[in-house]
């Protein structure tokens, strides 16, 4: 068997993830795990990875050209898969001898020839991004579908292509301080003293935004529970929801537990949070997670559209699944994967869950809905349904980084953070 390497680890990543339907995010971490390879080696495989499916739209057009066919008519797929990665190393300047022959290096039979010659011609030729303001052009140098883009425009104007830029962008670490602002500075101390950078977030004064510091895991506070991994934009959900001592919360669709977690330092020891997911396995993680950090909500497994219990509740939030194109940065297949017909089935489903869900909001509670995502048919859309669909419930303004509004739109061309929709909406006396 052949060595493992960074390359061919970036290289299966590619193909479960383009093939198989995985999710480059929880896939990744176990390629590394199983991989051997000394952390140098596994930053490098993680870049070429997700550098590479993060770009994956602008590299199939280049490589097209060079080859005179589609990239979907080059077979077999492992072919397919180690173009992409070699026009990546050569679109962010590794020397072209390496890019060219470590990839060659990692197929098989008669491919072989194929794929050298191809790196080869494209080795030789200048990355010339299309130019123009149009969707398809801004598609073409972002790597996000045209559809999306289409979808921006329509919701930021001429900052479409930034916010695409910055949807495809790798995400800096993003952490939540264990009892908020005044916690900062001595966690922010200790992670100085590990030689590691972190920076206040614009967003969630509870948060630090670490510029450079490799395994979170191996970093001071995490093993003591003091601090956990979660996007600002996750934060400012929990903060729009308001928990507070002695409250009875009911996270919906709450795994990985990130925001159960939040909510159940606010109210606790007093007050009590539910968290529910559809999936035994992403139950586990809330539990995992709330162990860590010392915190203990009851936590359900459920099909939030068909709840499994009755109650009234202080606070309740439904952070929906959707397509998630605002956490890109973070799971970069989203740039591509979704097409713009299931819009429709997720925004159905959203409504579903959150009806549902209100029905468990006691008089003169919050219910928060959030999506990780802009489209307007899950955004907007379905809020404006719940409201017909509900009139008991009314709008609420909460504060928000552009100030107090009843909806607000995160962005991390803007804010620096993973792109977020959050309303909230309260039960009428």
């Amino acid at each position: 068997m052949s060595a493992t390497t960074a390359r061919s680890v970036a290289l299966e990543l590619i193909g479960r993830v383009i093939d198989d339907g995985a999710y480059s995010n929880r896939l990744m971490p176990a390629l590394l795990a199983r991989s051997g390879l000394e952390p140098r080696d596994r930053a490098f495989a993680t870049e070429l990875g997700f550098g590479t499916l993060r770009r994956r739209l602008v590299l199939d057009d280049a490589i097209g050209r060079a080859a005179n066919r589609p990239i979907d008519r080059v077979t077999p797929p492992e072919a397919r898969h180690a173009l992409r990665l070699g026009a990546y190393q050569l679109q962010v300047g590794v020397a072209p001898h390496a890019a060219v022959s470590a990839t060659v290096d990692l197929v098989s039979g008669r491919a072989r020839g194929f794929v050298n010659a191809v790196l080869r011609r494209l080795a030789g030729t200048e990355f010339e991004p299309p130019a123009g303001s149009g969707a398809d052009a801004i598609a073409a140098r972002t790597g996000m579908r045209p559809w999306a883009v289409e979808e921006l425009t329509r919701l930021v104007g001429g900052e479409a292509e930034a916010a695409a830029a910055a949807l495809a962008t790798r995400a800096a670490l993003s952490i939540r301080v264990v009892g908020g602002a005044d916690a900062v500075p001595a966690v922010r101390e200790d992670l100085r003293s590990a030689g590691v950078t972190a920076q206040r977030g614009l967003v969630h004064e509870g948060c630090l935004i670490v510029e450079e510091g490799g395994d979170p895991r191996t970093m001071p506070g995490f093993a003591e529970g003091r601090w956990m991994v979660q996007d600002q934009a996750s934060c400012f959900v929990v903060a729009a929801l308001d928990p507070r001592r002695g409250d009875h919360v009911y996270d919906a669709c709450a795994a990985p537990g990130g925001k159960t977690v939040y909510a159940a330092e606010c109210v606790e020891p007093d007050g009590a949070v539910l968290g529910a997911d559809v999936s035994p396995r992403r139950v586990r993680l809330i539990a995992e997670t709330a162990a860590r950090l010392g915190r203990s909500p009851w936590l359900l497994v459920q099909d939030a559209a068909t709840p499994a219990f009755t109650g009234s509740f202080d606070r309740v939030l439904i952070d929906a699944p959707c397509s998630g194109l605002g956490s890109a940065r973070r799971r970069p297949e989203l740039l591509w994967r979704v097409p713009k017909e299931r819009v429709s089935a997720l925004a159905a489903r959203q409504l579903a869950i959150v009806t549902a869900a209100e029905a468990a909001l006691g008089p003169d509670g919050r219910l928060v809905y959030a999506v990780c995502t802009f489209t307007r048919g899950e955004t907007d859309a379905v809020c404006d349904a719940l409201l017909r669909a509900r009139p008991g419930l009314r709008p609420v303004v909460t504060d928000g980084p552009d100030g107090p509004a009843e909806r607000h739109r995160l962005w991390p061309h803007r804010h620096g953070c993973d792109g977020m929709f959050v309303a909230a909406f309260e039960r009428a006396s």
